[in-house]
């Protein structure tokens, strides 16, 4: 069990308690620069009924998941092609490289490229649509599927 220590005692000079080094805290700070957790490639095809476009293949590193796995946190990379979007989840995005599009069911089109961030709420129907390669980074909250 680690200790909480406030901040005037983090490598403070001449202090008794533990130097900033050791002091680890009950929650990380997740870098998504450092080693992923798990790294995994698929071909989307291989899902059913979810391609409309193309042959979209994705890598993803994962940086984070909590504990009851609703909470999600990593990198992002897909090949060109168009998709039915997931639901049942809130997604945040920024857009590292590439181009992408969203498009609604009502044919409402955003399109984001590098530098871009954007949130994707739960109850969006729509499309992706990588227009080249895109890597992003995500974090997303999965809710229970209706049932």
């Amino acid at each position: 069990m680690h200790r909480r220590l406030r901040p005037d005692q983090l490598s403070s000079p001449g202090s008794s308690v533990l130097p900033k080094e050791s002091a680890v805290p009950d929650t990380a700070v997740v870098s998504f620069s450092s080693t992923p957790l798990s790294e995994s490639a698929r071909r989307l095809r291989d899902l059913p009924d979810r391609v409309v476009d193309g042959d979209p293949h994705h890598v993803t590193q994962m940086r984070f998941e909590s504990p009851d796995g609703a909470l999600i946190a990593g990198t992002w990379t897909s090949t060109p092609g168009r998709w039915r979007a997931f639901t049942d989840r809130d997604e945040f995005c920024t857009i590292l490289s590439g181009h992408v599009r969203l498009v609604d069911e009502d044919g409402v089109a955003r399109t984001f490229k590098a530098g871009d961030a954007f949130m994707i709420p739960n109850g969006f129907r729509g499309w992706w649509e990588v227009i080249e390669t895109t890597t992003k980074h995500f974090v997303i909250r999965h809710h229970p599927t209706a049932g």
